[in-house]
């Protein structure tokens, strides 16, 4: 009797040790509901994937089948096909999956904004996405001339296309306080979630504190900023992944400092989307919903927060709806 009991304790705790984590999920605005990690799929600026490539697609499948359930792209990654890929290679049900993509620049006027997310659902084989986002305030048209589409027209497209169905919530990604704000004054829809950069160097308190008072749930890219050497800037600021603090924290809960970092984003109320190719990465990426950290420790990583941002994309400087600092 005693080596059954045994042998089924061993059982239970074989499995759980070995069952996939799933993120906790925050209510929208809309009624909706969002899992609190996604996988990133941005490959970077230089890095392009091949038109038959299938990183992404396995990156994907990793994931979920780690238990993630949010997945992030945008058309201009030109990963949207992949993703799709990957979702239906894992034989996770569709509806169980949250996919987020966006709306890129040339494609700002009303009229255009439901043909556009029309051609994503194509490239991800999918009927609808779950969140549909502007990707930037700045429009510009394919031949680089700068289009002025007020983002209140784009908008009342994006709603086009949530009514149809086509997008089960909507949202903004790089827009400032004041641009969101128009939108809410404007008594439209409004943004389910905004899509920013969020990490240690840039924490953005002012701008987390407005979504939370609007209710407006934060996704946060690049979370990792200038964390690993080889993607730091010489001009970025601390910390490095083997900074002696951040080790002495991922010491103490048996975690990665990267790890460290997810989980103050999360502490936050950021939803982080961080991105990686490689299947320990993007485990470990999931495992951070299993501790907390101390008031001490948050204050110790908020002190990082320096206002340094990693992608100020300022080939926009001129734009007249740059949302960024100009300085």
């Amino acid at each position: 009797m005693a080596s059954k009991l045994i042998s089924v304790l061993f059982v239970f705790i074989f499995c759980n040790a070995n069952a996939s984590i799933q993120a906790p999920k925050l209510k929208l605005n809309d009624g909706g509901e969002i899992p609190a990690i996604a996988l990133g799929t941005w490959l970077g600026n230089n890095t392009q994937p091949s038109a038959q490539g299938t990183e992404v697609e396995v990156a994907v499948r990793w994931a979920l089948e780690a238990g993630y359930r949010h997945i992030d792209t945008a058309w201009v990654y030109k990963t949207e096909r992949q993703v799709g890929q990957g979702v239906k290679v894992s034989g996770v049900p569709r509806e169980e999956v949250f996919i987020t993509t966006k709306l890129w620049n040339d494609q700002h006027a009303r009229d255009a904004v439901v043909p556009a997310l029309r051609e994503s659902l194509k490239n991800l084989q999918m009927d609808y996405v779950d969140l549909f986002l502007i990707h930037w305030p700045c429009g510009q048209f394919a031949n680089q001339s700068y289009d002025l589409t007020d983002s209140l027209e784009t908008w009342r497209g994006m709603m086009e296309a949530k009514r149809l169905g086509l997008a089960k919530s909507i949202g903004l990604s790089n827009f400032n306080q004041q641009q969101i704000q128009r939108v809410v004054d404007a008594g439209l829809d409004k943004p389910a979630a905004l899509q920013i950069e969020v990490n240690l160097n840039l924490q953005q308190p002012e701008l987390l504190a407005y979504c939370r008072a609007q209710d407006i749930a934060v996704m946060g890219y690049t979370p990792f900023g200038s964390l690993f050497y080889n993607k730091a800037s010489k001009a970025a600021p601390a910390p490095r992944s083997d900074d002696p603090a951040l080790v002495a924290i991922a010491d103490k809960y048996n975690k990665t400092v990267p790890q460290i970092n997810l989980r103050y984003l999360v502490e936050l109320g950021v939803i982080p989307l961080p991105k990686s190719l490689t299947k320990k990465r993007i485990e470990q990426n999931l495992d951070i919903f299993d501790f907390q950290l101390t008031a001490e420790e948050r204050k110790t990583l908020q002190s990082f927060d320096k206002g340094y941002r990693t992608i100020p994309q300022h080939k926009w400087l001129d734009h007249p709806y740059y949302p960024f600092e100009k300085n």
